[in-house]
């Protein structure tokens, strides 16, 4: 029988939340600090920004054998087959070395026909690793990415303590459902999260599905936020919700920005655009789902010709973070742009297509993430090291 040493989760063992709300039996992450959750309690919202992608234990210990105690809220929809349990992957010395599941916890529920949803309540569970080492090693338990996860106790057969500050640059990414990691299998397989492996970079993603919308408050949280290197993935939630319109968009892409440099007057930012989506390349939003029994998918249900009107789509939004980008880089030699379609364009859609015409799978999150790492954290790339952080 294992003796195990309990420990609470203290803030000092999370990494990439930007708030930790205190519960009646332990912590919720959030990337949203609570004067954002209070001034816009959107559900959807709030959903997405506690589904723990990025966020991670960290801690320092000679334990063989770890179990993290927690109650995960899981997404349904109503008619659909269970979705998978979310996935906590073991890092040991920065290596992959482990995967677990957690039984129970609760579940919410979405009617996708009438957009209510309930929610059901369920036990806490265990995530357990065995066989660990028993010398003295730095340990990272990546929560899954697309449930929120409440953090009960951090159990251990021997002492543990907060892992130390590494040096690594802090990279501050926002983007929409798939910067959070939609499709992706486990969370260390998120375009993000193995983005930031490549470059070496401790990551904060502000990655939410169906939100990145360019909300004011999203743009003071990264102002007001440490980090050494910024990027932005804006596009394809502005066209599929039909949010805007051209002459709205171009002025919120600039004060957006304008936002960020309050606070990071001179640190490396990128703005990305979208990455290939053929569904809305030249049609307006918004999305209406589709579940056909077995999947969920999606079909605009815009017009291409409204377009002349201001309407967006992922076509006129590139064109417009291009000219963007470029107009104020003239001034601001730290800002940089990258079109979304170098990460995943017309090759790669071809043989590594959207599975729900919308989101891409897990190889296509493999294929995102490497050429981020290339080109944005390699030699020549506006987060490459050898810049350093200004």
């Amino acid at each position: 029988m294992t003796d195990w040493i309990t420990v609470p989760v203290e803030p000092a063992f999370v990494r990439g939340a930007i708030d930790l709300e205190r519960t009646g039996r332990g912590v919720l992450p959030h990337r949203l600090p609570a004067w954002v959750r209070e001034q816009f309690p959107d559900p959807g919202l709030g959903m997405a920004e506690a589904q723990t992608s990025g966020v991670r234990v960290a801690f320092r210990t000679r334990a063989t054998a770890v179990e993290l105690e927690t109650i995960p809220t899981r997404m349904a929809y109503q008619g659909a087959p269970p979705r998978p349990a979310g996935v906590y992957d073991l890092l040991v010395d920065g290596e992959l070395t482990g995967r677990a599941t957690v039984a129970g916890g609760n579940v919410h529920t979405v009617d996708m026909a009438t957009g209510t949803a309930v929610t059901t309540a369920g036990p806490a569970g265990v995530a357990r690793f065995t066989g660990l080492s028993g010398a003295m090693k730095d340990v990272e338990i990546w929560l899954p990415h697309t449930e929120m996860t409440e953090l009960i106790a951090l159990r251990a057969d021997a002492p543990v303590e907060p892992a130390p500050a590494d040096g690594r640059r802090v990279w501050l990414h926002h983007g929409s459902s798939i910067s959070h990691g939609s499709n992706a299998d486990r969370p260390r397989s998120t375009w993000p999260a193995l983005a930031a492996a490549r470059g070496g970079v401790e990551l904060i993603n502000l990655g939410f599905g169906g939100n990145a919308l360019l909300d004011p408050f999203g743009a003071r949280v990264m102002r007001d936020t440490a980090a050494d290197l910024i990027s932005v993935k804006i596009g394809i939630n502005l066209v599929n919700t039909d949010l805007m319109r051209l002459r709205a968009f171009t002025p919120a892409v600039h004060g957006f920005l304008d936002t960020i440099r309050e606070g990071h007057p001179s640190t490396p930012l990128l703005v990305v655009s979208p990455v290939l989506c053929p569904l809305q390349e030249d049609t307006p939003g918004p999305l209406a789902p589709e579940f056909d029994g077995q999947r969920l998918r999606f079909r605009a249900m815009g017009d291409p010709a409204d377009v002349a009107a201001g309407r967006l789509t992922l076509t006129v939004i590139r064109a417009e973070l291009a000219r963007i980008t470029a107009r104020r880089a003239a001034g601001d030699p730290n800002l940089h742009h990258l079109d979304g379609r170098a990460l995943y364009g017309e090759a790669d859609f071809a043989e590594l297509p959207l599975p729900d015409d919308l989101h891409p799978d897990t190889e296509g999150h493999r294929r995102i993430g490497e050429r981020f790492g290339e080109l944005v954290f390699g030699p020549g790339g506006p987060f490459e090291p050898t810049r350093g952080s200004m």
